[in-house]
């Protein structure tokens, strides 16, 4: 029995990234043979020399919506909603804080220029809100109103700045659908990108849009009972072909983040072709599952219990990763979202 505990580590508070780096490919890279069991301390920028030409990089483009919106309801309290899935332009899904005061009928106020009335419709089966704009479209009042959903072991997440609207977005960020930030493509930097493509690496792009399940924590007594909701995925035919070309000639695919693989591995079928995909990725990986498209892994350090860590795990080994992460706090990398990075080959 395989159980949330088997997957914790200690982090000291202070080694949790609460900045960018000054660059974004100025973090540090912990490059992990799995079939040695080795470590190597590099940097970021130092990626497309550690890459074979010919490997087959694969990111998700998802674009992080300003879906924190503030609000008050009728007495005059404040009220969160991160808003995550769109049902029509006037009605999202929605998690809401404090639920308590946000039943079915429950009004709340947006005030200000842009503003609006909501008023709360529905309760979805895991608790979600469904939530109504009364004045306008859940767009434009995001756009007027919404901040970037910083996850909350950020200190300043409920005042982000400037820089987080930029930083906590890739360069190649376009459909908008993310309720937090495919991490490890932060480190990309445009100059990175070309070099990669200068040294004979194919960078194909799909999108899932991340949504608010991936980063709850494991809460069942075994891992296999935990429940991860499937996200939105679009993988174009011409990516689902280029990685299907990669594979029959032997070169590897490269999954920029879990969210990628995700994608990636939801897609494909028993014999690893990856098909185009317009719908759900619902897969959820676990240790003893069988990767079918994945060969290489670049990603961030994760939280404890997490089914992303989870994931990982299943790729390198629990006893590998936990491994890495104790030399990595050891060796001062900064870890989460703003962190440093991973590529487990």
């Amino acid at each position: 029995m395989v159980t949330p505990d088997d997957f914790d580590y200690k982090l000291p508070p202070d080694a949790i990234a609460q900045t960018p780096a000054a660059a974004r490919d100025a973090s540090r890279l912990l490059v992990i043979d799995r079939a040695r069991g080795a470590l190597e301390d590099r940097a970021f920028s130092e990626l497309p020399e550690l890459l074979r030409p010919g490997d087959c990089v694969v990111v998700n483009n998802s674009r992080v919506i300003p879906a924190r919106v503030l609000a008050r309801d009728s007495g005059g309290r404040p009220v969160e909603l991160l808003f995550f899935a769109r049902e029509d332009e006037r009605r999202w899904r929605a998690l809401v804080r404090p639920g308590r005061r946000c039943r079915v009928g429950a009004e709340l106020l947006v005030a200000g220029e842009g503003g609006a009335r909501l008023r709360i419709v529905g309760v979805t089966a895991d608790g979600a809100r469904l939530v109504e704009c009364l004045d306008g479209t859940v767009e434009d009042l995001m756009r007027a109103h919404g901040l970037p959903p910083l996850p909350p072991y950020i200190e300043r997440f409920a005042t982000p700045t400037p820089e987080d609207r930029e930083r906590y977005q890739t360069v190649y960020a376009r459909p908008p659908g993310s309720v937090a930030a495919p991490t490890a493509g932060l480190h990309f930097t445009a100059a990175l990108l070309d070099r990669l493509r200068r040294r004979g690496l194919e960078v194909h792009e799909l999108t899932l849009h991340v949504g608010p399940g991936t980063f709850r924590p494991i809460k069942t007594a075994t891992i296999e009972d935990h429940v991860l909701p499937p996200e939105r995925a679009s993988i174009p035919a011409a990516v689902a072909d280029a990685v299907h070309r990669a594979r029959a000639e032997g070169r590897r695919v490269l999954a920029v983040g879990t969210t990628t693989t995700r994608a990636l591995e939801s897609a494909a079928q028993a014999d690893g072709r990856v098909r185009a995909l317009e719908g759900d990725a619902g897969v959820y990986i676990t240790p003893g599952y069988r990767f079918r498209v994945v060969d290489a892994l670049l990603t961030n350090f994760h939280l404890p219990g997490s089914s992303l860590l989870v994931l990982v795990a299943a790729f390198a080994g629990r006893e590998l990763i936990l491994k890495s992460y104790a030399h990595a706090v050891r060796a001062g990398y900064r870890f989460y979202s703003y962190g440093d990075a991973c590529l487990l080959i």
